[in-house]
């Protein structure tokens, strides 16, 4: 089987790819909405067609590329029948079979993070995708989208847990950099469910947590009840001058990575305040134009037009709104930088 974990660092996402190396028809499953084009990119290398693509809940901090999915590929769209999204092509039942030729996939309903949370497990038990349910050494919180961390721990201890200890756990998310863990390992380990932690122990654990409200889920959620799809059912051309995501908002953003090894292709713009552009010497070396934000309506003729513009700003915030400036004043090639020089200093 082929086999690929795929991450997006600014949700922490993990998507995942599997497909039959002899049929190359391929599903995926948590694909994220501003990973498309790598996610093609990769099925296309690859000589795969993409058949199916699979939701394991109704995420809160990002939006699913399922709709665009099949709107690029005909694939079609799975998640559990109890979230009623709209667009699903395949609602999904406990016990349901489903996937592509060569790699069948076993449905495990395990409500409690969500109301719609469903796992995955392969035929031969040897790796299960477990959304949000069952994190590494953790597990989703349990306070919102009917959730109940009651639920959540008979999921987990009497769903999951059912599995073989030699099942690797696939998660759809990890903050701290962790890629894959075991049924074995979470029996012994996981910090809240783990080591004989019985229900009691669990629920007060979780209800003691009072995490903050999750910072997209206004946006996310709604999009996600749709498979992703916008509210009016269009998506911006993308650009193609450069390794461009769209941001669910269409805000083309590029990465530090692909800026650093463009410099000389590509006008850098500052929109910074005065200060800030002082206390930041990386920030000199990079930039072609500093003007701060709320002059840029004033002084576009200061930005160059023979080639395309990154805006950059702290967090990536203003030079968002600054690439919007720049678009209606009918800038076509202009891109932020995703996470802003926070980032690209904390990186290194």
């Amino acid at each position: 089987m082929i086999f690929r974990q795929l991450f997006d660092s600014t949700s922490s996402t993990y998507t995942y790819l599997l497909a039959d190396e002899e049929a190359l028809e391929a599903l995926l499953i948590d694909p994220v909405f501003a990973q498309v084009q790598r996610d093609l990119a990769l099925i296309d290398e690859l000589g795969l067609r993409l058949r199916l693509v699979i939701d394991t809940h109704a995420h809160a901090d990002h939006v699913t590329a399922a709709w665009v999915l099949r709107r690029e590929t005909g694939c079609d769209i799975a998640s559990a029948r109890a979230i009623d999204a709209s667009n699903v092509t395949l609602p999904l039942d406990d016990g349901q079979i489903c996937g592509v030729e060569g790699v069948q996939l076993r449905c495990i309903a395990t409500p409690g993070h969500t109301d719609g949370c469903m796992s995955f497990v392969t035929a031969d038990e040897s790796r299960v995708f477990t959304g949000d349910t069952l994190l590494i050494r953790g597990c989703g919180r349990s306070d919102f989208q009917q959730g109940s961390a009651s639920r959540l721990y008979a999921s987990i201890t009497e769903r999951l847990f059912s599995l073989p200890d030699s099942c690797r756990v696939y998660p759809a998310h990890d903050y701290q950099g962790r890629n894959v863990s075991s049924i074995g390992e979470e029996k012994h380990f996981n910090a809240r469910v783990g080591a004989g932690a019985n229900e009691t122990d669990f629920v007060e654990y979780m209800n003691a947590m009072k995490l903050p409200h999750p910072k997209l889920i206004d946006e996310a959620v709604p999009a996600n009840l749709r498979s992703g799809a916008p509210e009016d059912g269009e998506l911006p051309n993308r650009p193609d001058w450069g390794d461009i995501r769209l941001t669910y908002s269409g805000v083309p953003e590029i990465d530090e990575e692909w800026l650093e090894l463009h410099l000389d292709s590509v006008t850098v713009l500052d929109v910074r305040l005065p200060d800030e552009v002082r206390d930041c010497p990386l920030a000199q070396t990079l930039v072609d134009v500093h003007i701060p934000l709320a002059e840029l309506r004033d002084r576009l003729n200061d930005v160059p037009t023979g080639k395309p513009v990154v805006a950059l700003c702290r967090s990536g915030r203003r030079s968002s709104l600054a690439v919007s400036i720049l678009r209606d004043a009918g800038y076509e090639q202009v891109a932020s930088l995703s996470r802003g020089l926070r980032a690209m200093l904390q990186d290194g």
